[in-house]
């Protein structure tokens, strides 16, 4: 079990690290997002807007990597590798444990270098509320990973895969407070926000590196946990399933 967990870990890690091209995307588009958005909207927030959405610009870095990282099972079934990790004796379950991990991990690394852009951002947080928000982003890697998992496995090319993340992940992100707050928004958008899971995590965040208290943050962790624990726990299910 641990050893296919680590194959499948490690050959997502290193596929990802050699691939610039792929880092470059997941880190530069929203880095480029909160420089050029924030810049634009700087005098409508008290405060600045970049220091604003720059919580939400960490979680739209870590909805890029930890997603786009499980479309490596829709290539990994078009090259027959899929088909002999099916075949061999690992347990299902150690499929998506290890595409978990590795889009975690690189949902992490993406996280942490998109940190180094704090003392651009004219936040100060300390090294506790540092760690924090990288304990926020490992949880929510998690949980969009076994939402990846979701979205990839029953797909059969990478372009129903790039239209579903227009369709459904960006409104997601769109929707969890990372431009706008709950506050001033209209009713309707305000009740799609509060039931949002992602919302929370924006919030873990923007607790930790802004210092605006949230509502509850324990609450707020044990909701994203929960959405950790039901993606990857259905996503398990899912490729459990014998016909598969």
């Amino acid at each position: 079990m641990m050893l296919a967990v680590y194959s499948l870990w490690r050959r997502d890690v290193i596929r990802f690290l050699r691939q610039p091209s792929r880092i470059i995307g997941a880190l530069l588009t929203p880095v480029i997002f909160w420089f050029v958005i924030g810049s634009g909207l700087g005098s409508s927030f008290e405060g600045g807007f970049l220091p604003y959405y720059f919580p939400g610009s960490l979680a739209l870095i870590v909805l890029f990597t930890a997603i786009f990282s499980t479309i490596s099972i829709i290539e990994d079934r078009q090259e027959g590798f899929l088909q002999g990790v099916l075949a061999s004796p690992a347990p299902r379950a150690a499929i998506v444990l290890g595409k978990a991990l590795g889009s975690t991990t690189l949902a992490v690394l993406n996280g942490v270098m998109f940190l180094l852009l704090i003392p651009f951002s004219g936040l100060t947080p300390g090294p506790g509320d540092l760690l924090g928000a990288v304990a926020c982003v490992a949880l929510l890697g998690l949980a969009l990973s076994g939402l990846g998992i979701l979205i990839a496995w029953p797909l059969k090319s990478t372009q129903g895969f790039h239209a579903i993340m227009n369709v459904v992940l960006v409104p997601l992100w769109l929707l969890s407070g990372a431009l706008f707050p709950a506050a001033g928004a209209s009713a309707w958008v305000r009740a799609l926000m509060q039931v949002n899971p992602l919302t929370p995590a924006v919030d873990i965040l923007r607790a930790f590196l802004t210092g605006v208290p949230a509502a509850n943050l324990a609450t707020a962790a044990g909701t994203v946990a929960a959405f950790a624990l039901v993606t990857l726990s259905i996503a398990t299910l899912l490729v459990s399933r014998p016909s598969q």
